[in-house]
């Protein structure tokens, strides 16, 4: 991890290989929600990150799977082991979580117990569909910290990589920071 350009001791990049593609799992959340206007009410509509990662030419090998499509204040224990599973499950070691952004330390506190796995979390303030969202920005830093960072669970928003079990959402800041 970058501090006043000084590469932090617990940060140590690997190697990264062809063989190894980045998992991309979709949960819902902001970054994939809808504005149906008839409706007057947003929703969690198909995932845009195939889309967003096609959009910024990325040629990194990289699969995605719809692992779920809720609201995170929709989520649920047994959803969140589902969530654990799946990951688990997937014969790589990096992967990428889009997720919403009210209860991503929660699943990211389930996902520690994930051995063997960098596993980046990310979402977004405003749909992807929106103009002036953070989600591709997002999104790519989530891809690169994923390629770079030591195994372990992160969430990446607003332009920082937070250790997972080092961060909190602040509600009032629309941000994420570290824990006090």
């Amino acid at each position: 991890m970058l501090v006043a350009g000084v590469i932090s001791p617990r940060y140590h990049a690997r190697p990264m290989t062809a063989r190894d593609p980045i998992y991309v799992v979709t949960t819902g959340g902001t970054i994939d929600k809808l504005y149906f206007d008839s409706l007057s009410e947003y929703q969690v509509g198909e995932s845009v990150v195939r889309r967003m990662l096609a959009i910024a030419n990325c040629k990194y090998p990289f699969e995605v799977v719809e692992a779920l499509r809720k609201d995170s204040l929709e989520l649920t224990d047994a959803d969140r082991d589902t969530l654990y599973e799946r990951v688990t499950g997937l014969k790589t070691s990096r992967v990428v979580i889009t997720h919403g952004t009210d209860t991503m330390t929660a699943t990211a506190a389930r996902l520690a117990a994930v051995q063997g796995k960098t596993i980046v979390m990310t979402g977004a303030l405003q749909p992807a569909r929106f103009s002036e969202s953070d989600a591709s920005f997002n999104l790519g830093m989530a891809f690169a910290t994923v390629q770079t960072a030591p195994r372990g669970v992160y969430i990446v928003m607003n332009g920082e990589v937070f250790p997972a079990n080092e961060v909190r959402k602040d509600r009032e800041a629309g941000r994420f920071v570290r824990k006090d």
